[in-house]
């Protein structure tokens, strides 16, 4: 039988926690879990895959050297703009002056395994604060700025640098999209058991929650979870599905939310 006691070590002892981010970038988020102590069931609400726009690309990759700043606002855009580029360069020294800005630590870190250095990383994790920070270095008027995107992308960033004179390009490379949980495993073991709590770090997430309400409907006697998210975004975008958020990271990062759901347990 479970051990209900929690400790200082493993402050989710005993709790089922639900975790709603796509199957090959659950890891992590998993590990941290299991760590603390909880039980994790997964929700693959969401599938991340490439999807490269090939003419948009060529384009980039010829007039790459032209490049004042690279933006990536995630680790997939990271992981997937490497690969084609290092297809066509043999070199990461192809990469030349261009100055590179991320959003969130995962991000910074999925870069600097490439051996590059982060040149501007603001301390809140959003596409607003990456804009501010980088209005703040004073180099956007008339730089030419790439930025890295997915198909859910917002237009927000790119309207704040164009404002700041910026000359702004897009590449898209991968794209997110609702997966189908009505026969999956996990699904029909949060159907029948519930749970202590359910994570969502993006909207994309919350929005296939909503939409597979069907799928994810509870039995009765089930326990019925909290709601966590990782951020000012993926929180509005609940709120506005109707979905009321019960806590939320101070930070934008997997240890802070974990950090959030082993406080709203403890406080109850």
């Amino acid at each position: 039988m479970t051990d209900l006691v929690s400790t200082p070590a493993q402050p989710l002892s005993g709790r089922r926690v639900a975790i709603t981010r796509a199957r090959e970038q659950a890891g992590e988020l998993r590990q941290r879990l299991e760590a603390a102590g909880a039980a994790v069931v997964e929700l693959p609400l969401i599938e991340v895959r490439k999807a490269v726009d090939k003419e948009t690309l060529f384009d980039v990759l010829a007039a790459f050297s032209s490049y004042d700043w690279i933006v990536f606002t995630s680790v997939n855009g990271v992981r997937y703009f490497f690969e084609e580029f290092k297809r066509v360069y043999e070199d990461i020294r192809a990469l030349g002056g261009i100055r590179i800005a991320v959003v969130g630590e995962a991000t910074a870190a999925v870069v600097r395994e490439h051996w590059l250095r982060v040149e501007c990383q603001p301390p809140k994790a959003t596409a607003e604060a990456l804009a501010r920070a980088l209005i703040d270095t004073g180099s956007l008027d008339s730089a030419k700025v790439l930025v890295v995107t997915g198909n859910l992308n917002r237009d927000a960033l790119v309207k704040r640098l164009e404002e700041a004179r910026a000359i702004v390009d897009q590449l898209q490379v991968y794209e997110t999209v609702e997966t189908d949980l009505t026969h999956d495993a996990g699904a029909r073991d949060f159907r029948a058991r519930g749970a202590d709590a359910i994570l969502f770090a993006s909207p994309s997430a919350a929005q296939s929650f909503v939409d597979q309400a069907a799928a994810l409907k509870l039995a009765a006697g089930a326990r019925r979870p909290l709601a966590g998210s990782i951020g000012p975004v993926t929180s509005a975008a609940l709120q506005q599905l109707g979905v009321p958020v019960d806590f939320e990271a101070a930070e934008s990062n997997t240890g802070s939310l974990i950090a959030a759901l082993a406080k709203r347990l403890t406080d109850g």
